[in-house]
């Protein structure tokens, strides 16, 4: 399997938005493993319960650098666009492609009323 850092969205402007963006990141690690990859999406990781506050700025800081430690041993980055490009991702893809890491964008197979 070949080893990806996975972005997708993760903070909304509601709550709403951002149980939407974890619906839509989970289906993106399910496509990702789909494709035979072994995906690390640090952003549904470390922002569960008793993990790390992604609205207190420090803990949010130490969750994406954790997630870019991974770069060290990944092969690539993939990044998931059917909802846009964040922030955060475009620090993800910036610090990939300092890191020389291929990055690809993507749009899920099938989405259609699915988050």
């Amino acid at each position: 399997m070949k080893l990806v850092i996975l972005e997708s969205p993760y903070a909304g402007a509601t709550p709403a938005d951002t149980d939407r963006n974890v619906r839509y990141a989970r289906l993106c690690v399910r496509d990702s493993l789909e494709r035979g990859e072994a995906p690390i999406a640090s952003h549904l990781l470390y922002t569960q319960p008793h993990i790390l506050d992604d609205d207190i700025p420090h803990e949010r800081q130490w969750g994406i650098d954790a997630g870019l430690a991974w770069r060290k041993v990944a092969e690539g980055s993939v990044v998931y666009v059917d909802l846009g490009i964040s922030a955060g991702m475009k620090y993800g893809i910036a610090a990939a492609e300092r890191a020389g890491l291929n990055v690809e964008y993507r749009k899920l197979r099938t989405l259609v009323g699915a988050v």
